[in-house]
């Protein structure tokens, strides 16, 4: 059996493999076929690959040198199912980018720029770009740090990403639907693209909190998928029955001095913290006047940190907004290798 080169990341609060375009098929379907099977999929286990049996850990980067000019790699995020055998590339995720320029000067598709390399990455799934920028003493990737973030365990160095372009990259405009605002089976809504499509609801128009932990909110696994179902024709995303995007977030007051607490389906399992561009896009729905959330919402003062609270803690995001443009975005994660080598994934069926 051929092995493939591999190498295992953590980014953020998800976990994936990283491979080199070069070393995958590049027929689509011959490379979905090869990732479902390098990950185990489908079994909701996965025990048959390396993935970890939760959407947050099968994942997967694809990466290669971008003949872009204002990019120095390309990224293609794929995001591979559990127990049914699906592969999309619908959607970003901007954990999984906290790890790719780590990776590309690991690979030596970037050149390290002294202490601290900055990449520019221009993100496939939406052709956005982020500038990721981390620490490379010696010109080699440093993962030790002192910067913790909510739903990882210690610390590691910090990885600041900022985008540009990240408005409307899935669905053509920050609000899909030309509105701030509106009325889905009798639900307020706000559809939102700022890199991750969302549906924005407050939890009281479910009949709950807010924080309840995600086991609780198990039970609205069927109202969750006819609002999103609904919200994808708004947003121009047609059917998303079989789609991981848009995600629905229920937002609530803060209660651990944030600016909002958010509980996310991704799209119908709830989320154990929130994703990077999915928290980034939240926080720019609510600066928006006539927004569901805006008004339980505690803004910082201008220029300070969002500071958006989910359920194992806080991710700070930053977004500069005029009007309906988005002039900045920008967060910090972490990231750190687990491992390189070779995996082999199991034979056709």
């Amino acid at each position: 059996m051929n092995g493939i080169r591999c190498m295992m990341m953590r980014g953020g609060t998800s976990k994936g493999a990283y491979f080199l375009a070069d070393d995958l098929p590049p027929d689509a379907a011959e490379r979905d076929d090869l990732l479902l099977r390098v990950m185990g999929t489908p079994d909701p286990r996965q025990i048959d690959g390396i993935g970890g049996a939760h959407p947050l850990t099968s994942k997967v980067a694809v990466v290669s040198r971008s003949d872009a000019p204002d990019a120095d790699v390309d990224y293609l995020f794929l995001q591979l199912g559990v127990e049914e055998p699906t592969v999309t590339d619908r959607q970003n995720c901007g954990n999984i980018l906290a790890g790719i320029g780590p990776f590309a000067v690991e690979r030596g598709l970037v050149e390290p720029d002294g202490d601290r390399t900055s990449v520019r990455v221009r993100m496939l799934n939406s052709d956005g770009i982020a500038t990721a920028t981390f620490p490379t003493p010696g010109g080699i990737p440093d993962y030790d740090g002192g910067t913790a973030i909510s739903g990882v365990p210690g610390a590691a160095a910090p990885i600041l990403l900022d985008f540009a372009g990240t408005a409307g990259s899935s669905c053509g405009a920050l609000l899909p639907t030309g509105r701030p605002r509106d009325v889905i089976d009798g639900i307020e809504v706000t559809c939102v693209d700022n890199g991750m499509p969302v549906v924005v609801a407050a939890a009281s128009s479910f009949g709950v909190t807010g924080y309840e932990g995600p086991d609780e909110l198990a039970r609205l696994r069927d109202r969750v998928q006819a609002l999103r179902l609904r919200a994808g024709e708004l947003m121009g995303l047609g059917d998303v029955s079989d789609a991981s995007v848009p995600k629905t977030t229920l937002v609530a007051p803060p209660r651990d001095g944030g600016m909002i607490c958010t509980r996310t389906f991704i799209p119908l399992r709830v989320h154990a913290s929130i994703g990077v561009l999915g928290a980034v896009t939240v926080a720019t729905a609510l600066l928006i006047d006539g927004a569901v959330g805006r008004d339980l919402a505690v803004l910082p003062p201008p220029g300070d940190p969002m500071t958006i609270e989910h359920p194992t803690g806080r991710l700070d995001v930053a977004v500069d907004l005029d009007g309906t443009t988005v002039r900045r975005a920008g967060v910090v994660r972490t990231a750190r290798k687990l491992f390189d080598g070779t995996v082999f994934p199991r034979s056709r069926r």
